[in-house]
């Protein structure tokens, strides 16, 4: 990732874990605007996914992640706006090809399926891995 600033969010069930994730991509040396949830107490995670999301439409980050439970809710939510690119990864593979193919510009995992080591393995692959353009570009714009 060419810009070392990302934004990150979570609800209640994902805390933990992205504090965790946060620590790490600061240790890669990121900027990382934390935009809540700050405690265990029960949030609703459209409303963090809403804010980060439109952060990224107006161009104050190229991409962000966010945790939940399953990372189901989060990408469902993200999904809705235009141009919003979210995907959940349990693995590798699919946090590298979101990028490659997709240019998935939202990561979202779940804290109760992936645990810290993998969280923090499908971060650096998402974070480190280009889109490629070209033919998946066209298909990008089918979509759009």
């Amino acid at each position: 990732m060419k810009n070392k600033s990302i934004i990150i969010g979570s609800d209640h069930a994902g805390f933990q874990l992205k504090n965790k994730i946060k620590s790490y991509l600061e240790e890669l040396e990121f900027s990382v605007t934390d935009i809540g949830c700050y405690t265990e107490e029960s949030v609703d995670y459209p409303v963090i996914a809403k804010e980060l999301v439109q952060k990224i439409i107006n161009n104050e980050f190229e991409r962000g992640i966010l945790i939940c439970g399953t990372g189901i809710g989060m990408s469902i939510c993200a999904n809705r706006f235009k141009n919003i690119r979210a995907v959940v990864c349990s693995d590798t593979t699919s946090a590298k090809y979101s990028r490659l193919h997709n240019n998935s510009n939202v990561l979202c995992f779940g804290a109760r399926i992936v645990g810290e080591s993998l969280a923090k393995d499908i971060c650096n692959i998402w974070i480190n891995t280009e889109f490629e353009g070209n033919r998946h570009q066209k298909r990008l714009n089918l979509i759009d």
